[in-house]
């Protein structure tokens, strides 16, 4: 048996593995002061004073990392006896220029071993680490510094350097995880300033210390599992981090499941792989309809998982337990009972219930129901409540009570998906449903229906045609049946109430507008005295045979016409008679009839059409290999006759019969002769108006074209003035502004402005259209900034100067007018008829 002894060691405690080659690994059982190397070597991870050290042993594992064998030692720390002696610095020198004479190249600087340093030390501080010494210093005083990160740079003030003895310190506690490690540059110089070794690198480790908890990325984890899950199935992984070095055991985590709830069916349903935090099950049982959701206490511990001195912590892992179909659906009833009337679909009989433990509104739990017995003709279906599960037997086909007065089914109930593997439908998954069919009181029927019987026409009255009877279908119920007539558009036809039996009340009469086709229909009805009654409707079709009953008389509507042709058979005939599409009144208002192959017969398709002659294009086509056509036009007269067949409207027609170059020749005189009228009127408006207009000349010092004004109107310029000035005309001569002496003025002129100057008028040597001198008059006034604006009061006493006309006032007029006729002014309207009489009186 080996065994594994402790040695002293300068530095600490030293185990041999006793020839195992380092296959054992060690722990120690006080992380936080003591760490232990993977050679066996055991340091202290902090300075400890005398009176700091544990009482209790320190406990060592060791552990076989094959067999998995252990070993347990226990360390008893004392007081060093050689406390009184100075503790020896470790140096670092700077790196000689001439180690080596025989060497032709020299590296430039000596790799330095990184210093290691604890985190969250206790103290003192500063802490000493390392000394930096270099050679020169025997012969001349140096000063040595530090350059770099943590210690000029930031973080500042971490490392510090005693400039004459090169003793560099820790000045404050580390935190690994926060930075892990620190690359220094440790300088020396003379007291001038000047470079006499070149720098050298130090790198400085963080040791880890265990400060850190693991921590779950999510407290509740949320997993799965179908029930009935074999044992290994997987169910989810829970993860959680350590901030601590995983190098280590400091940031080793390992899993474990602390609880289980409920802990049923056993209190170990479920493992979980301790290093990757997968949760597995290890027993069978899983039922949801039993237990539908487990709870579970996970932990994960650092120091992979030492219970001694691993830190740890906890989550919650809740596995929900998901439904299979591992429960048929279950009859709540061996037998249903149901009852319905005969004759009626779609009413619901019977309700089946059923059970199922599955989880509801799943396909594990909808139920879909079959009828597997007792309706080989197919007259019931049983669809399925969404809402309640339930079977609704319905009648789907109706059931005759005559036939059969139950029926008994057997359905059987399932799920939608198939039941899980080695589960098996028990015999509560089929139901018996006994419905009862309910006599009702049916109508009764004529058999057959419609019955044909023939007959020639002309039977006399009261003449038996036949018996027709029906039948009740209720034979259980004893019912008479009593008959009626629903329809008999001639009035024909009666029927014996009781027997049925039809007879003639009038002569048949084939050629009467209520056969068609030689087919007369009659509708009777057939009642019963049941509870409620009943009723049944036949129809009776008389085919009547024809007889002759009826002299020959010309068709008043009808022309048969023969085609002809040159050729031989079959080249010939028979003939194909058609009316032409053009004009499309022909086929609207003429049929035409193949009588044979050589006649034809054209009538009337309307019932009236005008009196006249028309022209009906035909087209008639022969029976050759390569058939011809030909277009005839038959010319048609259409009157109304008298009793005796003669046209009452001969001289109508015989206007109708003019040709068509009459027509066009009486049309044109028309026309001519309206023309001639229409001059004639244009010829005398125009003599009236000339005469009106030379009765409006008047003398040129009379001219009153600037003073004719239009009272009733409101507001100024040309929109406002709308004269008729058809009836103005220019006088002959004008007389010139330059004989009104220059600067008189009369009274009633305005004298507040200038007097706008409006453009000269030339004289015409003839009578001309005013309404050029007042667009004139209407520009200048629109260029006039005297003018006043729209719609204001217009002065109309000034006349302005240069008018050829007189003022029309009775005060400034030269004469009295009383040698003037005013007698025309009658005929200009009644607005001049006061004028007329005003002037045109006498004297009195």
């Amino acid at each position: 048996m080996n065994r594994c002894c402790a040695t002293e060691a300068p530095v600490g405690l030293k185990f041999v593995d006793c020839g195992r080659g380092g296959l054992v690994r060690f722990e120690c059982s006080n992380p936080s002061d003591f760490r232990i190397e993977a050679d066996g070597v055991v340091y202290a991870a902090r300075s400890i004073e005398h009176s700091t050290l544990p009482a209790s042993p320190l406990l060592i594992k060791a552990s076989d990392t094959i067999t998995q064998q252990q070993w347990v030692a226990q360390v008893r720390l004392k007081p060093s006896t050689h406390s009184s002696q100075k503790r020896t610095k470790k140096e670092i020198a700077f790196p000689s220029r001439n180690m080596d004479s025989q060497l032709k190249r020299m590296k430039r600087d000596w790799v330095i071993p990184p210093i290691n340093v604890p985190e969250n030390s206790r103290g003192p501080f500063p802490q000493e680490l390392v000394r930096i010494r270099s050679d020169h210093d025997k012969n001349r005083s140096l000063r040595y510094s530090v350059t770099g990160p943590g210690a000029d740079q930031p973080p500042n003030g971490i490392f510090i350097i005693d400039p004459i003895s090169g003793e560099l310190s820790v000045n404050k506690p580390l935190d690994r995880e926060h930075i892990s490690n620190f690359h220094l540059r440790a300088h020396a110089v003379d007291l001038n300033g000047n470079q006499v070794e070149n720098p050298i690198d130090i790198v400085i480790n963080v040791i880890d210390m265990n400060d850190n908890r693991p921590e779950f990325t999510h407290q509740i984890w949320n997993g799965t599992v179908p029930e009935g899950s074999k044992p290994g199935t997987f169910v989810m992984t829970v993860t959680s981090v350590d901030k601590d070095d995983p190098k280590t055991a400091n940031g080793m985590l390992r899993y474990k499941i602390l609880s289980q709830n409920p802990e049923s069916p056993t209190s170990n349903m479920f493992t979980i792989n301790n290093k990757t935090g997968g949760i597995i099950t290890v027993a069978a049982g899983l039922d949801r309809e039993k237990v539908p959701q487990y709870t579970l206490i996970i932990q994960a511990t650092d120091m992979e998982g030492n219970p001694m001195y691993g830190l740890s912590n906890t989550a919650t892992a809740v596995i929900r337990i998901t439904d299979v179909n591992d429960n048929p659906p279950e009859f709540t009833a061996e037998t249903f009972f149901g009852e319905v009337p005969e004759n009626r679909v779609n009413v619901i009989v019977a309700n089946l219930t059923v059970t199922d433990k599955d989880q509801p509104n799943t396909p594990a739990w909808n139920a879909v129901y079959k009828i597997t017995g007792g309706d080989p003709t197919g007259r019931f279906s049983v669809p399925t409540d969404p809402t309640t599960n339930e079977g609704l037997v319905t009648v789907v086909k109706p059931i005759d009570y005559e036939i059969s007065r139950t029926y008994v089914l057997t359905v059987e109930a399932r799920n939608e998906v198939p039941l899980a593997r080695g589960i098996h439908s028990p015999r509560q998954s089929t139901a018996t449903v006994s419905i009862r069919v309910i006599d009702v009181n049916e109508s009764p029927y004529f058999e057959p229906n419609p019955k044909l019987i023939k007959l020639e026409e002309g039977m006399m009255p009261e003449s038996t045609l036949t018996t027709f009877t029906a039948q009740d279908p209720d034979r259980f119920m004893q019912q008479s049946i009593r008959y009626s007539k629903l329809s008999d558009p001639a009035n024909w036809l009666k029927i014996d109430p009781n027997t049925g039996r039809i007879t003639t009340i009038a002569i048949l009469d084939r050629e009467s507008p209520f056969v068609k086709n030689s087919l007369y229909n009659a509708t009777f009805m057939a009642s019963d005295n049941g509870v409620p009654p009943a009723s049944g409707t036949g129809t009776l079709q008389i085919y009547l045979l024809d007889i002759n009953d009826n002299a020959p008389k010309p068709e008043p509507n009808a022309i048969n016409i023969t085609a002809l042709d040159g050729d031989l058979n079959p080249n010939a005939g028979p003939f194909a008679f058609e009316l032409a599409h053009r004009p499309s009144d022909v086929r609207r208002n003429w049929t035409i009839t193949r009588v044979s192959g050589d006649y034809a017969q054209v009538s009337l398709k309307i019932g009236f059409l005008e009196s006249g002659i028309y022209e009906l294009p035909i087209i008639i086509t022969d029976s050759g290999n390569l058939p011809m056509s030909n277009t005839s036009y038959l010319r048609i007269k259409v009157c109304q006759c008298d009793i005796n067949g003669d046209c009452t409207d001969q001289q109508h027609i015989m206007a109708a019969g003019l040709g068509t170059g009459a027509i066009i020749s009486i049309l044109l005189c028309i026309i001519i002769l309206l023309i001639l009228v229409l001059m004639f009127v244009v010829w005398m408006k125009r003599r009236d108006k000339e005469r009106q207009a030379k009765q409006l000349l008047i003398d040129p010092e009379d001219d009153v074209r600037d003073n004719i004004l239009k009272y009733d109107e409101e507001g100024g310029g040309e929109e406002d003035q709308d004269y008729d000035l058809s009836q103005l005309q220019q006088p002959d001569t004008i007389e010139p502004d330059a004989i009104k002496p220059v600067g008189i003025r009369r009274l009633d002129e305005r004298p507040l402005h200038p007097e706008p100057q409006y453009p000269m008028r030339s004289a015409a040597p003839h009578p001309g259209d005013i309404g050029d001198f007042i667009n004139e008059g209407l520009k200048a006034a629109d260029n006039d900034p005297t003018a006043p604006p729209y719609d204001s009061l217009l002065v109309f006493d000034y006349e302005g100067s240069g008018s050829t006309a007189g003022s029309l006032s009775s005060l400034n007029s030269s004469s009295s007018g009383g040698d003037q006729d005013y007698d025309y002014l009658n005929d200009w309207g009644p607005r001049f008829r006061k004028l007329a009489d005003m002037y045109g009186g006498s004297d009195d």
